[in-house]
C-alpha cells in the first residue's frame, strides 16, 4: 500500500492531511448497518457504512444527515414518499424528518453527520451503535 499522506511542514500540527482510499476502507469490513469512522472535520464525522435490507424508521431531533452513495443504490423512505439514490448521488435528511433507508442489494454509503449523531436516532434497537470503530 502506498503512503499517500499529505502531511505539511508544521510539525506541531495535531493532525495531518491524508488521502482516504474508499475502496480500501470499504474492503476492511463486511457487516451491515455498522458505521465506521474514517474522518472528522469541524465537529462532523465522516463515516462509512454498508447496508442491505430495511433499517428502522427513525429521526434525529438535533442533527441533519448526509448520505452519499459510493457503490450500489438504495431507497430512502419517508412517510410521504421515497427517493432512490445511485452511486454518486447524495441526499441530506433534515433534522426531525422520519426516514428509513432500504437496500435491495448491498450498498456502500458515506455519511456526514455531527459527532453526536446516533445511528438509530430516537430509536434504540439491536442495531444501535453507541461507540463506533475507526478505520
Amino acid at each position: 500500500m502506498t503512503d499517500r499522506s499529505g502531511a505539511g511542514n508544521d510539525s506541531s500540527a495535531a493532525r495531518t492531511a491524508a488521502v482516504v482510499a474508499l475502496d480500501e476502507k470499504f474492503a476492511q469490513f463486511s457487516e451491515h448497518w455498522s458505521p465506521k469512522i474514517v474522518g472528522e472535520l469541524n465537529g462532523q464525522m465522516v463515516k462509512l457504512v454498508k447496508f442491505r435490507g430495511p433499517f428502522e424508521w427513525h429521526h434525529h431531533a438535533a442533527e441533519d444527515e448526509l448520505f452519499l452513495v459510493h457503490r450500489g443504490s438504495f431507497r430512502m423512505e419517508f412517510r410521504d414518499r421515497a427517493v432512490t439514490l445511485n452511486a454518486g448521488d447524495f441526499l441530506i435528511v433534515p433534522r426531525g424528518v422520519e426516514h428509513r433507508p432500504v437496500a435491495e442489494e448491498e450498498v456502500e454509503v458515506l455519511l456526514f453527520e455531527p459527532a453526536s449523531t446516533l445511528n438509530t436516532g430516537n430509536v434504540r434497537s439491536e442495531r444501535t451503535h453507541e461507540r463506533l470503530d475507526r478505520l
